[in-house]
């Protein structure tokens, strides 16, 4: 996959481990950024990617900054689209107590590249039914 790397210290995102399906974004950054509690902030990576036609680029909360600082993504996942050329920008919130402090390199998110696939819709009047119908949020119970 092409990717162009831009800025104060732009690296390539790796996986940590060879099982790991995200690899890690990095902060890139002239000087550091605090994030207060309750605020976002876009934090740019330097890296600008060309995903082939049928793939999107998915960026994921990291589950130890979440766990242990309360950083998020707002969004929740953003998705990167395979006709999108700008730079990466992890829009991240602090819902922890504390400023949170982003230095240039730290991991600040994972990026997941997925297949998917393109639709029409068919607008019918009936739908093929299901054992489970239109059963929704806890229908089955609690077990």
């Amino acid at each position: 996959m092409k990717i162009r790397i831009s800025g104060p210290a732009g690296r390539l995102p790796e996986y940590a481990t060879a099982g790991a399906a995200g690899l890690d974004l990095r902060a890139n950054l002239a000087a550091p950024v605090s994030i207060e509690p309750g605020r976002r902030m876009l934090v740019p990576t330097g890296l600008c990617i060309e995903l082939p036609a049928g793939f999107e680029a998915q960026v994921r909360a990291r589950s130890g900054l979440a766990i242990r600082h309360g950083i998020g993504i707002v969004n929740g996942i953003g998705t990167i689209d395979s006709d999108y050329r700008g730079e990466i920008g992890v829009l991240l919130i602090n819902w922890g107590e504390q400023p949170f402090v982003i230095n240039d390199g730290d991991r600040i998110a994972q990026l997941v590249i997925c297949r998917y696939e393109k639709i029409e819709w068919e607008a019918v009047e009936e739908l093929t039914e299901t054992d489970r119908g239109a059963g929704g949020f806890g229908h089955t119970g609690r077990e």
